[in-house]
């Protein structure tokens, strides 16, 4: 891994074509007063010591000792040391509420947004605990499993939106026990969870998995987002608000309760969220409270200086140019202009060997299985020559070993990208093919079957005689046939669940005007016949029938009640806030 401490100082490098116009210019007016004198190869010969060659020599030394110098300055740096480093402690797991409910503004600028402001400010307070990321909805998945790189937590963190968890609704228990189970076992550090969201539990008992956690000795912290009051939910990109199945626009309340009730039950604490930093500070005391231990964690190792080699270089440019006389000197007459050219390149056959020993080293650790040790040597080849294209290709088959997908595949893309040259030798066609092979097996670990259909493909056509490769392809075509099978079933077991929705409500509404248009008759029947039996009456028989009408009416009305109860039980379960 290389960067620079400065990088502001390489835009000085812009200066060096303003040199190289300046030193073109001073040449032109030179040989212009030349000739004000008389005809130069006239001349020339009247100075047999003077060397226009020695000239460009020297500007150009001149010139590569700036650049050097340039880069120096800007601090360059490389860092490929992975070590074991001891800290002292704590592990933190967020776990962040992503539901379309946390859209609502009535925390500026969002819910959403707020939390995501608030956390990295608390990731820019830590400096040994180890921190990981849960998004939550109806389901809650691991954004970002537990770790001590805070660069990486801020940049997950940047991305999270709602779409994220295509299941909506708000699983507060299923984010409390995925958190639980995302602890390094063996670390005897104080563990805590923090929990941010607005309380809206739909799903789970999120009380019981909070008790469960406090019982592993992991104290749940709660962080309230919203008003208790109540606000709608904005639709990004219009002046429209979310509603519910009946059309109604849903307002979404901080369930302070419920936020309560689950940080008792996780012996943790209970905090809303509002415009000022209140909420950090008490988070920020809490884990102060926690007992800190010793941490294990693999890291690279600080980023070591390494403007030492680009200084010697300035340096021996710089004494070559003082060395370098602008006439031909007798001593040094018989000095050829490649002994220089042989020094200056003897920098570049050193650090050529350099490369070829690392890969070697990285080799003989590979064929022994010892995969991290042979990405550490691949990298450290890389560093020497980052454009390394054997160097690139061993570092992505250690990553591959190690299952580190991701980083593997951004190695093969690197040298697919240079797939012009390399089929033009047997070697290279060969190493290519076995490159889309790895990249089709990624796709299909990430259940991206289409592009591993893809990539065994291409691997084919490199290839043709590679059976796994052919198995592999008919394998990832079955399963992505079944994917896309599976998909238009979801699809269409979505639009009958919807029709049958319909159904319901329309069945529902016939009932009660059948209810009502009963109801109506009987009303209407026991009128005429109390009209033609007013005279036969007495006032007990008026009475009982009243009542027995008024019984009538009161079931009516809880028939229909228990319906409405019945289809609104079922609408709660399709909830997508």
């Amino acid at each position: 891994m290389f960067r620079f401490a400065h990088p502001d100082f390489l835009y000085l490098l812009f200066l060096l074509p303003v040199l190289i116009a300046f030193y073109v210019y001073a040449i032109i007016l030179k040989k212009k007063a030349i000739k004000k004198y008389g005809n130069p190869e006239l001349l020339a010969e009247l100075m047999p010591e003077v060397s226009p060659k020695r000239q460009h020599l020297k500007f150009w030394l001149l010139f590569g000792a700036i650049a050097m110098v340039i880069i120096v300055i800007a601090g360059p740096q490389f860092g490929s040391k992975l070590e074991t480093v001891k800290r002292q402690g704590v592990e933190i797991m967020v776990c962040l509420d992503v539901s379309n409910s946390m859209l609502a503004e009535d925390v500026s600028p969002n819910r959403l947004d707020k939390a995501k402001q608030m956390l990295s400010k608390l990731t820019d307070g830590f400096s040994n605990d180890k921190v990981g990321l849960i998004v939550f909805a109806g389901d809650a998945f691991t954004q970002l499993p537990i770790t001590s790189d805070y660069v990486s937590a801020k940049m997950f963190l940047s991305s999270i939106n709602p779409s994220m968890v295509s299941t909506q609704g708000t699983a507060i228990g299923a984010a409390i026990n995925l958190a639980v189970r995302s602890f390094t076992p063996s670390e005897t550090s104080d563990k805590a969870i923090i929990l941010i969201t607005d309380g809206e539990n739909h799903e789970d008992d999120a009380v019981k998995a909070a008790a469960a956690a406090a019982d592993k000795g992991i104290h749940v912290n709660i962080v309230g987002m919203g008003d208790p009051k109540g606000t709608p939910i904005p639709i990004g990109g219009s002046n429209n608000y979310m509603k519910d199945k009946e059309g109604n626009v849903v307002i979404t309340k901080l369930n302070e309760e419920m936020c309560q009730e689950i940080a008792a039950a996780g012996h943790g604490t209970y905090v809303r969220a509002d415009n000022t930093n209140s909420a950090l500070r008490a988070l920020q005391k809490e884990i102060e409270k926690m007992n800190k231990s010793e941490l294990d964690s693999k890291v690279y190792s600080e980023y070591d200086e390494r403007f030492q080699t680009f200084a010697w270089i300035a340096l021996i440019l710089l004494l070559v140019d003082f060395m370098t006389l602008d006439r031909k000197n007798r001593i040094f007459r018989k000095v050829k202009l490649f002994s220089l050219i042989l020094l200056l390149c003897s920098g570049s056959v050193f650090a050529q060997k350099a490369e070829r020993k690392n890969i070697r080293e990285g080799n003989n650790l590979y064929q022994n299985e010892k995969f991290t040790e042979a990405e550490i040597a691949y990298r450290k080849s890389l560093e020497v020559n980052p454009r390394s294209s054997e160097g690139t290709y061993n570092l992505g088959n250690a990553l591959y070993k190690q299952k580190k997908f991701p980083e593997a595949a951004e190695q093969y893309q690197l040298i697919a990208g240079q797939a012009e040259k390399m089929v033009e030798t047997p070697e290279g066609k060969a190493r290519l093919a076995e490159i889309f092979h790895n990249a089709g097996n990624i796709g299909m670990q990430n259940k991206e079957y289409a592009k591993s259909v893809e990539a065994y493909k291409q691997s084919l056509r490199l290839n043709p005689k590679d059976d796994e490769t052919r198995y592999n392809l008919a394998l990832a075509q079955k399963l992505l046939q079944d994917q896309q099978n599976q998909q238009n079933e979801d699809q269409n077991q979505d639009q009958n669940e919807d029709k049958k929705e319909d159904q319901d409500k329309q069945d529902q509404q016939q009932q009660n005007q059948d209810q009502q248009q009963q109801q109506d008759d009987k009303k209407q029947d026991k009128t005429q016949e109390q009209q033609q039996q007013n005279e036969q009456m007495s006032k007990d028989n008026a009475q009982q029938m009243l009542d027995a009408f008024l019984q009538d009416e009161k079931d009516t009305q809880e028939k229909v009640k228990k319906a409405q109860a019945q289809q609104q039980q079922r609408r709660r379960t399709d909830k997508e806030w």
